[in-house]
């Protein structure tokens, strides 16, 4: 069974052009590397953008949308599942489950909830699911400062910053989500120690 990759994204495109293409070559990488995809079902923004390139290169998607949402944010129409929630509540916790890792790349408050809810599960141990930020031209930096202030006035322990595995480009997410989940069709010759050790190292 391939891996389920739950990509948190803008359900806009941004004003930078190299949002769109990271968008574009990760869900395309993505689908060749082995991984399916679960996403927030919107069929607009980056979100539409990594769900169509996971479509076209042969991979799995798994839309879950709330039904008031559908009117906002119109569902992808060539995903081949969408599952209509209740309320927001109810798609992150199908989502969550649903999910073998995180990614997160450029998005808005939608998204920054998302990775939120998902880092402070990861705090509390109730999931060790990955979570990666594909950190594309630098979008997140003022996140990661967020984080560091937050340490530094004692809200939370330095260790936080290790629920996080942070990448600049597509290409480094696939190969570090390779060494710690494996998909068949990717594992190719490398044992699995070697591999992780090889994401662990990448972190560095």
């Amino acid at each position: 069974m391939r891996p389920a990759l739950c990509v948190f994204c803008g359900s806009n495109h941004g004003n930078d052009p190299t949002y769109t293409d990271g968008a574009r070559r990760f869900g395309a990488l993505m689908a060749s590397n082995g991984f399916d995809l679960v996403f927030g079902g919107g069929g607009v923004g980056l979100m539409g953008e990594v769900a169509r390139a996971v479509r076209e290169s042969g991979g799995k998607v798994t839309g879950i949308i709330p039904d008031f949402l559908r009117h906002v944010e119109p569902p992808l129409t060539i995903t081949n599942e969408l599952v209509i929630t209740r309320d927001m509540n109810e798609r992150k916790s199908r989502m969550f489950a649903a999910a073998d890792a995180f990614v997160v790349l450029p998005g808005g408050l939608g998204t920054l909830d998302e990775l939120a809810e998902a880092m402070t599960a990861a705090q509390l141990r109730t999931h060790a699911k990955p979570i990666v930020f594909v950190n594309t031209s630098g979008f997140f930096d003022p996140f990661f400062g967020l984080i560091d202030h937050i340490i530094a006035h004692g809200f939370a322990a330095p260790d936080i910053r290790n629920l996080m595995r942070v990448v600049a480009t597509p290409e480094e997410a696939i190969a570090l989500l390779g060494g710690f989940l494996r998909p068949a069709e990717a594992a190719g010759d490398v044992p699995a120690p070697q591999a992780q050790a090889q994401a662990k190292r990448s972190q560095t």
